[in-house]
Order: C-alpha cells, then sequence, then structure tokens
C-alpha cells in the first residue's frame, strides 16, 4: 500500500496544494511553523478520518475559510483508492471511499494503517495513563474492527454505572439490582477488552525489544510491561470488593479504563530516570513496534511518518535508524526535517534515494 497523491485546500496553513509521492522515502524540509508537519497531519486525516495533533476538526480549517478538504489516492493491493474528507465549520465531518460517504467513520479505520512518529509522542511517557491506553486502542483498533465497539460499549456502560453512582449519593437510595446488572454489562465487555489487550501486549513487547537493542546497540536495559487489575483478580470480584468505594467516591474505581503501560530504564521511570535521548530512543522503538505488529497483522505495510525525527538523537542513532527503515522492511515513509543538507548527507551516506520537498508558508516545492 502506498499513498500516490494529495490535493489539500484550505487545511491549516495551506491554500492548495497539489502533490505526488515516490513510493518509497519522501522528505519535507523548511524551517519550523512552514508547513511540514501539517503535510504529515493531512496524511494521517486520509488513513485515520482525524488529525494526529487536535481532536477538533473545525480548528484545522485555514484562518478566515469557511471548510478544508483533504484528498488522495492510495495503492492497495494494486487498486486505485480514493479517499476524501471534508469540513465545513459547525457541520459534521464528511468522509468519503471512491465518492462513497461512510456510514460510520469507524468501518474505515485500520484499511490504510499509517504510524506516526513526532515529538507529540513524548506525552506517552509525560502524561497520565490515559495516553497509554489511547495508544494501546489505536493499534488493535486499526487490525481488529470489533475492538473498537467493544470498547464503546464499555464505556457506555461505565458512563451509565458512574452516573448511577451519583445518583445514589445525591437520592440515598441504593438499588443493588441495577447495580448487579450494571456490573454484569462491565465485565462482559470489559473481559473481552482485557483478553485482546493482554494477547496483544504479549506478540508487542518482544517487537519493542527487538527495536530497542537494535537503535541502542543493546546500551541501555529498558522494559515495557502492561499493567492491569484484572490480571490477578476477575473483573467480577474487583466490583464486588470495591463497591463501598465506589459509592464513597462516585464512580467506578476498578477495571479495564485503569489499565497502565509501565516504561522502565535500569529499573527506575523512565519519566525521571531517562534522558532526553533515551526517551526519544524508547518512543522510536515503541512506534517501530508498533508498525512491525500493523505490517504482520495485516498482511502489507502500513504508510511511516516520522515527524522531526532527528532531534536529541546522535549520529549514529540517525544513521541507524534510517538505514533500517529505508529497506525492505519498511514501505513508504514520509519524514519531515529543518536542514535539507542534514537529510541529504544522511541519505547518501547509506545509499538511499529520497525525494525531496521544501516548504516555505504553506507553499511546497521540488527540491
Amino acid at each position: 500500500m502506498w499513498l500516490k497523491n494529495i490535493t489539500l485546500l484550505n487545511f491549516k496553513n495551506y491554500t492548495d496544494a497539489d502533490i505526488r509521492f515516490s513510493e518509497t522515502v519522501n522528505v519535507f524540509t523548511g524551517n519550523n511553523g512552514s508547513g511540514k508537519t501539517n503535510m504529515l497531519d493531512a496524511i494521517h486525516y486520509l488513513c485515520l478520518c482525524k488529525s494526529y495533533f487536535n481532536p477538533i476538526d473545525g480548528q484545522q480549517i485555514k484562518t478566515g475559510q469557511e471548510f478544508f478538504m483533504v484528498q488522495g489516492d492510495f495503492d492497495r493491493s494494486e487498486k486505485n483508492e480514493k479517499i476524501s474528507c471534508g469540513v465545513k465549520r459547525n457541520q459534521k465531518k464528511q468522509f468519503k471511499r471512491n465518492k462513497k460517504e461512510y456510514d460510520k467513520l469507524a468501518d474505515h479505520i485500520g484499511l490504510f494503517p499509517v504510524v506516526m512518529i513526532s515529538p507529540y509522542d513524548v506525552n506517552l511517557i509525560m502524561e497520565g495513563s490515559e495516553e497509554r491506553r489511547k495508544f494501546i486502542d489505536n493499534v488493535i483498533s486499526q487490525t481488529d474492527a470489533q475492538y473498537l465497539d467493544q470498547l464503546i460499549a464499555y464505556n457506555r456502560v461505565l458512563l451509565n454505572r458512574n452516573a448511577f453512582l451519583k445518583q445514589i449519593a445525591i437520592s440515598r437510595k441504593y438499588d443493588p439490582t441495577l447495580l448487579q446488572i450494571l456490573d454484569e454489562q462491565l465485565v462482559q465487555t470489559g473481559n473481552k477488552i482485557f483478553a485482546t489487550r493482554k494477547a496483544f501486549m504479549d506478540e508487542f513487547i518482544p517487537l519493542f525489544n527487538q527495536y530497542y537493542i537494535y537503535i541502542t546497540d543493546n546500551k541501555e536495559m529498558v522494559t515495557l510491561q502492561y499493567q492491569s487489575q484484572l490480571t490477578d483478580v476477575p473483573f467480577e470480584q474487583l466490583l464486588e470488593k470495591s463497591v463501598e468505594k465506589d459509592r464513597v467516591l462516585e464512580r467506578t474505581t476498578t477495571g479495564i479504563h485503569k489499565d497502565e503501560l509501565a516504561f522502565t530504564i535500569h529499573e527506575m521511570p523512565l519519566k525521571k530516570f531517562g534522558s532526553q535521548g533515551q526517551q526519544k530512543s524508547f518512543l522510536i522503538a515503541l512506534k517501530l513496534a508498533q508498525y512491525a505488529y500493523l505490517a504482520k497483522n495485516k498482511g502489507f505495510k502500513p504508510l511511516l511518518l516520522l515527524d522531526d525525527i532527528f532531534d536529541k538523537l546522535d549520529d549514529n542513532r540517525v544513521q541507524k535508524l534510517m538505514q533500517m527503515v529505508s529497506h525492505h522492511d519498511f514501505g513508504q515513509i514520509f519524514i519531515t526535517d529543518t536542514g535539507i543538507d542534514r537529510v541529504k548527507a544522511i541519505f547518501k551516506a547509506i545509499e538511499v534515494g529520497v525525494t525531496l520537498f521544501t516548504v516555505e508558508n504553506g507553499q511546497i516545492g521540488n527540491a
């Protein structure tokens, strides 16, 4: 699978753009703020129906305009697929495949898998557990169509259970039968999600270890661990034990919505004890493992988007990384960087051809 071209209208800082890509490595160079990252985000929109950076569609519309349009042609299994996304202010997003609008956007997820590596990913390390659960869910959702439905169902029941707990506190009336029904619904979907996440992590962690060892020459000891309350105690027992606590706090304190990924370096928390370079290497290994998992489970190679990837990595790690992703295990790649000379030197050293674009104030040209 690869993206042959993209057309933008009023997307972020682009008034209009129409670009054709190569099947291999495509690099956008230019100063910060020129629009390089916005181009990667447009590609992300076509693949996953949303921005990688901002969940509010209306905020992607160019200042002073009333709509944006992103459209592209993919080669998927040697068949052309035209994907388009249009957003008008205060209106529902339109998403089409071959000119036919989707009944629900979830039907698009997984058809055109993509992996983005960005400085924004540091939130996976620095922010709360919700960010790390989103990472797991994003990867699984691109390979398992039912998983997204299960997540939606679980969150709906969780919302209802929390509302019921608040109502108990207000009315002072407790209906254990209704709580039992909500618990049964939560357990039913929660157990499925836990089983899927556990199976995913069992396959994912060895891939992560493989890439981290490669990038760092096995000089650092890191661990990635999946933590869930359901690992040691059945979900229904957790809910029974926590019912009084839940009533006091007026929210559900146990379940798969509390799952966590633990990141450590030399047995210490990566957040506190990892350098910026070590954290970046960890995140890159995490995302390359995501790529490998998607490629294996989809049967074809996803797109790989590398935003400002060279910053905070030493020359040796940069060269090893580019050498790896530019060869047969990876497909089409999109990279942004501020230095055109640096990019040329890196790819010359590893003897890999590259298609270069220059970006300046939302205008794109061939370098």
